[in-house]
């Protein structure tokens, strides 16, 4: 089993155990030795890996950090375990007090689930407030994978880690605030914008106006570049229909709020997909979604009685199912959202159903 099957296998042990997890300890045993194990260390071995790795810090002699992954009898990484359903916000400060006394060039805190690894890359030798890679095993990304690999006995390499992790660092969190700037403009963004393209000062109330604005652009935007990628793959040389791999009569609910739903980039841009497919066939305004737990949901009128399509994303495969006139949900299988534009036809002929019954 290569490294990444190891992961994902430990992703979905995660997923079903959580729930029965009760203790820091099992934590530990259940899911963050599995992952030490899976980056090539004998988790028993204690010249790979020492428990309760004894590190003095300060005045404070004695003090034990849950584990040290050592390479040539050095600590090469420090790790500092919570429980599963413990927030990591609270717990950075401990590791940090470790690491600054420590020869350890890189430090990770997990509760098993997420996994934050820090370095010193803003000033030498104290550890960074933030991490500069963070994943979930649960839900991996492959670009996550090749950056965890780097940690794999086999292939670490302090300098080659280190010189990549300040760009990793900053990269993540300049796209955590152009998501958020995207969703929700601050005041400094909007006015940056605002000053280039309105000729007078910029008031609240001005603000107040251009903060919509701004919002309706990006988004419009968007759509706009999705639209070009919608005739990019028209003017390719057509491939074989996607066929459908199910077709079931499906029940339509309602999806409940839950803190547990988390709508995925992917999600979106699959959203945008779609409305730039039926922008000709719909205004863009009626195109509504709703995300749940199993799929993100595609709908006309912000209406459940109006389905068009839901979408299951997953680690594992990426699957469209499109409503029929009978409500019958038929399934596809695409390897990319650009596969979306495949299905441009049954897409159409779904949502002109409700347009011929609220015409009628």
């Amino acid at each position: 089993m290569d490294f990444k099957d190891e992961l994902k296998q430990l992703g979905e042990k995660v997923i079903k155990l959580k729930d029965s997890i009760q203790t820091e300890e099992a934590t530990k045993n259940a899911f963050i030795m599995p992952f030490i194990r899976c980056l090539g260390y004998d988790v028993f071995d204690p010249h790979q890996v020492t428990p309760e790795y004894i590190q003095d810090v300060g005045i404070k002699k004695g003090e034990k950090i849950d584990y040290a992954i050592l390479r040539e009898g050095n600590p090469v990484i420090l790790v500092e375990c919570k429980h599963h359903l413990q927030n990591l916000d609270l717990h950075d400060g401990q590791l940090l007090r470790y690491y600054h006394v420590s020869k350890a060039k890189f430090g990770l805190l997990t509760n098993g689930i997420i996994y934050r690894f820090y370095s010193d890359i803003v000033q030498l030798n104290k550890m960074d407030e933030k991490p500069f890679l963070e994943v979930d095993i649960t839900d991996l990304k492959d670009n996550q994978i090749e950056e965890l690999k780097k940690f794999h006995k086999s292939y670490f390499d302090v300098e080659s880690i280190y010189a990549t992790a300040s760009e990793l660092k900053y990269t993540n969190e300049l796209k955590t605030l152009i998501h958020n700037e995207f969703n929700n403009p601050s005041g400094d963004f909007v006015k940056h914008f605002a000053k280039q393209v309105y000729p007078s000062v910029i008031t609240q109330k001005i603000l107040d106006q251009f903060t919509n604005l701004t919002k309706k652009s990006i988004n419009q935007y968007v759509t706009d570049l999705i639209t070009e990628r919608l005739k990019s793959a028209l003017t390719k040389e057509s491939e074989q229909p996607l066929q459908p791999i199910e077709s079931e009569p499906q029940l339509i609910e309602s999806s409940s709020s839950s803190k547990n739903i988390e709508t995925t980039a992917e999600e979106l841009e699959a959203f945008y997909i779609v409305k730039s497919i039926l922008r000709s066939k719909v205004e863009l305004n009626r195109l509504y979604f709703r995300d749940a737990q199993s799929y993100f949901s595609i709908i006309l009128d912000d209406n459940n009685r109006k389905p068009i399509c839901r979408i299951y994303f997953s680690e594992k495969k990426k699957v469209i199912g499109i409503f029929d006139q009978n409500k019958v949900e038929n399934k596809f299988e695409i390897n990319q959202l650009d596969d979306i534009f495949k299905l441009a036809d049954q897409l159409s002929t779904s949502v002109e159903q409700y347009l011929v019954t609220t015409n009628g």
